[in-house]
């Protein structure tokens, strides 16, 4: 399908049935309702007594965890990890603010590690649509931050990512970030204009960049606070372009990954490495991206450095996240892939749905 011309807008309708793309287009919109929905979240006063946070989510429900994660490592005064799984971590305490996230409120893993919570003293939040883990907050009097959005999950990230900001906000365990979400939202809004579907690919860098994926292997590399948003791309890749996609962070990559461009040369000449950059990153990680430029021209691979707009790390990670996602779904419509439905993930769940 590579032949498709991504300017013909006939041509979305036809690739795009249930309209994947609106959901791009919300973005800038839903970072602004998720703020002003997280600011009149009522928390139990207690809660800022917390020594850690624990977030449980799978998929598009947790990613939102790893990026809260990565912008406020080096200024929130406590721990925030994610758990992927069906049993809690141990340290796990009264202590603990455990977030339960899950779009659906189906997701098993999730529904597995929470119930145990209920009969505990740890501080509990829940993110969902609704669905079981809906029904236990509202019957256990529960915090819940309801999504009231209707889509994919992977495609309410918005709303998770600024929400979560917004909660630990509250909590006073960052410092405001009012300012930095209004920034997001200004420059979703003005790169929209300059990435969206309107835009001819002789302009459109999101465009060209698809092209240039279509038929390789992606590899997207971040660093620091867009290590995560890296992983957001090759999750998009996956999912909206069903498409081969890996990621790796610096520097650690410089210690392993760099090593490994060599062989098979078949899948070294089939590989499109995309490096997220932006001039926030530390000094010395950035000079590692023009080094390790030259090792990938040496190995004979291809690459891209895509750098950040805006001036706050949430905006960058955001600008990159929305570039992201437009990239996957122009992805998807050069293989001739309808970009809404995961199949894969859905026989999944329905085959082990059998088993409960």
């Amino acid at each position: 399908m590579k032949d498709m011309d991504l300017d013909n807008l006939e041509y979305y309708k036809k690739g795009d049935p249930s309209d994947m793309l609106r959901h791009i287009h919300d973005i800038p919109e839903l970072c602004r309702k998720a703020w002003i929905q997280a600011q009149a979240l009522d928390l139990p006063h207690d809660y800022k007594n917390i020594n850690k946070i624990v977030i449980l989510g799978m998929g598009g429900s947790a990613i939102g965890g790893d990026l809260l994660s990565s912008l406020v490592v080096n200024e929130c005064r406590v721990p925030i990890s994610v758990h992927r799984g069906y049993a809690l971590p141990a340290f796990v305490d009264d202590d603990t603010l455990v977030i339960a996230s899950s779009y659906s409120g189906m997701t098993e893993e999730t529904l597995f590690a929470f119930k145990p919570l209920l009969e505990t003293g740890a501080k509990k939040l829940v993110m969902t649509s609704g669905g079981q883990l809906g029904k236990m907050a509202q019957d256990n009097g529960i915090p819940a931050f309801i999504f009231d959005y209707k889509s994919p999950p992977r495609a309410a990230l918005p709303l998770s990512l600024i929400a979560l900001i917004g909660i630990v906000n509250k909590l006073g365990l960052v410092g405001d970030k009012s300012a930095d979400v209004a920034e997001a939202c200004a420059v979703l809004s003005e790169l929209n204009d300059k990435i969206n579907e309107t835009v001819p690919e002789s302009r459109n860098l999101v465009k060209q960049i698809a092209g240039k994926l279509f038929g390789n292997m992606a590899v997207i590399y971040g660093a620091e606070y867009l290590s995560e948003v890296a992983a957001r791309w090759k999750i998009q890749v996956n999912e909206n372009a069903k498409a081969w996609a890996f990621n790796a962070a610096f520097p650690e990559l410089n210690h392993n990954a760099a090593s490994g461009y060599e062989f098979p040369v078949e899948i070294s000449k089939r590989t499109l490495v995309v490096m997220l950059r932006s001039d926030g990153l530390h000094p010395r990680v950035l000079l590692r991206y023009g080094i390790t430029g030259k090792i990938l021209d040496k190995a004979g691979v291809k690459y891209e450095i895509v750098d950040a707009s805006g001036g706050s790390k949430l905006a960058q990670m955001m600008s990159l996240i929305l570039m992201g996602d437009y990239v996957s779904y122009y992805l998807a419509l050069l293989y001739g892939t309808d970009p809404y439905p995961i199949k894969a993930v859905e026989y999944l769940k329905s085959e082990l749905g059998k088993s409960l």
